[in-house]
Order: C-alpha cells, then sequence, then structure tokens
C-alpha cells in the first residue's frame, strides 16, 4: 500500500473510531449524548477528509463538512446526495461541546446524528480502492 493510500486508510480508520465511540457513548447506562454527537460530525468529516486526500484535494482546515462535500462533489457528484446531512452534522462540531442554551442533544437527535453519521461513513468506504477497504476490514474493532 503507497502511502497516500495508507493515510486514506487511517482517516477511514479515525472516522469509524468516532462512529465507534458515539455509539458506545449513546448506548452506556449513563450516556454522555453531547460528546456522543460530537463524534458523529467527527466520523462524517473524517471521512470526507480521508475521500479528498485519496484524490489529493487539498481542504481547509475546518469542520464545515457541507464545504468539505463541495469539493468532493467536484470529484464524485453522487456526494451530493448527502448535503442534508452535512447540514445536520456540521453544527454539532461546536453547538453542545461547550456550555450554553443547550446542554445536551436529546436521545433521537442523538440517534438520528449517529444513523445518518454511519450511512455517510459506509457512502465514503464504498468508493474507495479494494485495497483500502480490506485494510479497514483488517482494523475493525467490535462494538
Amino acid at each position: 500500500m503507497d502511502n497516500r493510500s495508507l493515510l486514506v486508510a487511517n482517516w477511514l480508520t479515525k472516522a469509524q473510531h468516532d462512529l465507534t465511540v458515539a455509539k458506545r457513548l449513546k448506548n452506556d447506562n449513563s450516556p454522555l449524548l453531547d460528546v456522543a454527537i460530537y463524534h458523529c460530525q467527527q466520523a462524517a468529516e473524517k471521512a470526507v477528509k480521508g475521500f479528498l486526500v485519496l484524490h489529493d484535494q487539498w481542504f481547509p482546515k475546518t469542520h464545515d463538512i457541507r464545504l468539505l462535500l463541495q469539493l468532493a462533489i467536484a470529484i464524485t457528484p453522487d456526494f451530493s446526495k448527502h448535503e442534508d446531512s452535512a447540514d445536520l452534522l456540521t453544527p454539532y462540531a461546536t453547538e453542545f461541546r461547550y456550555p450554553g442554551d443547550m446542554m445536551d442533544p436529546t436521545i433521537e437527535e442523538t440517534e438520528e446524528a449517529t444513523i445518518i453519521s454511519k450511512q455517510f461513513v459506509d457512502f465514503v468506504i464504498s468508493l474507495l480502492p479494494d485495497e483500502i477497504r480490506n485494510e479497514l476490514k483488517k482494523r475493525e474493532i467490535p462494538l
């Protein structure tokens, strides 16, 4: 595996780890929904960044999934199907991370974010070359 493919696999591994953490925090006996929903956003963000790395596409340092998605759409138009997901997930990078008007998302919001984030990560993985997908399978961790 060349260096770029390895870097892409590392981005997607981090995305999968974020998704795993989100699920664990959401399903715990004492759920931490604010942290779980943050990791849903992070999973989607890291997945699209991994895709952009694969295609040698520069991206700014940002948590704005919609902005990253626009770069990905220029490469693969099918990313446009995930614009609503990007709009839903992007605010979770900061919305519940710091004290403010709302301390915690609802369980329903967190469940929706978890489902959408998983769909997003799975979509990105489906676009990767077999070599990278096989590497990700070797790295899988149980929920």
